[in-house]
């Protein structure tokens, strides 16, 4: 192994572990607020309040999932999986967003139900309550806020729980709303606000995660510069075929036809090869099959 994929191989390794330890906190964190919210959401009749608390359970319930796809993720390839399981991160990726919008319906039917039939609530509590949340989800979110660009499933837990703090905030405020002025039905208005803001932030996460399971080209990748870069290496007169689909969250990989000029040597061949394959790493392809021929 070069030097280079060395280092690259460390961190991405160092990324994994930095990422695996950030979702480990984040759910025992969240989980532990979770209860207190749910038990403060009972004694204070708060919608906005069980509803936080619903949406953070589902943000508890996808970390776990893609700490899981993680783990399953660092498995050793097999006979019958000879890519490994990184696979799996897309797949939690998917089933995130898909558990977040279920979360956001039935916040909306119980919404419209405080509507027709508004409850007492104890607003300065709801917002006590809530302070706690912002603390706690700003922090989780902190601990994302390093990979974020780099792996999906670490994007959609930083997105998420930033919006949790957003929406414990929006809860901080409904709840002196209603503390100050009496007026009830604050308390659905802000669970509707919330179910707007979780619809906003999943569907982007929605829509990528099911176009990775179709094998579409990742969104960080550009084919027509993959084309250009390839080209680029002495020796190359062609390249066609290029087909790039992501492995992982983290990974991607690509195949290709490449087609040598006339006076290229098995030897320079192989160099030429190795070159193309550590121009796609800096790419963010880190897997490359080539087909090569010579212009005759």
């Amino acid at each position: 192994m070069s030097e280079s994929s060395h280092g690259h191989h460390n961190h991405q390794v160092k990324s994994i572990t930095s990422i695996s330890k950030a979702f480990i906190v984040s759910i025992v964190l969240n989980l532990l607020f979770v209860f207190i919210e749910f038990i403060a959401g009972l004694y204070t009749n708060s919608l906005s309040l069980l509803s936080d608390a619903g949406h953070n359970l589902s943000d508890v319930a996808t970390l776990a999932l893609s700490l899981l796809a993680f783990q399953i993720s660092k498995k050793k390839a097999t006979d019958k999986y000879t890519f490994g399981f990184h696979r799996g991160t897309i797949l939690a990726s998917l089933i995130n967003a898909v558990i977040l919008l279920i979360a956001v319906g039935c916040i909306a039917w119980e919404s419209v139900q405080r509507f027709i039939t508004p409850h007492p609530i104890d607003g300065k509590l709801v917002s006590i309550v809530a302070i706690v949340g912002i603390l706690i989800n700003a922090f989780s979110a902190f601990l994302f806020f390093k990979e974020k660009s780099n792996e999906l499933n670490a994007r959609g837990a930083f997105i998420h729980l930033m919006l949790d703090a957003i929406v414990s905030a929006l809860v901080v405020i409904g709840g002196f709303l209603i503390y100050y002025t009496g007026y009830n039905w604050i308390d659905p208005l802000v669970s509707i606000i919330i179910m707007f803001a979780v619809i906003y932030s999943t569907w982007g996460l929605l829509k990528e995660s099911f176009y990775l399971t179709l094998d579409a080209v990742p969104s960080s990748i550009n084919i027509d510069k993959v084309k250009s870069e390839i080209l680029t290496v002495s020796g190359i007169q062609s390249v066609y075929h290029i087909h790039v689909w992501a492995l992982s969250t983290t990974r991607n990989a690509l195949t290709a036809h490449v087609v040598f000029k006339n006076n290229v040597t098995l030897n320079e061949a192989n160099l030429i090869k190795n070159e193309v394959k550590h121009k796609l790493e800096h790419l963010n392809i880190q897997h490359a099959t080539l087909e090569t021929e010579a212009a005759s």
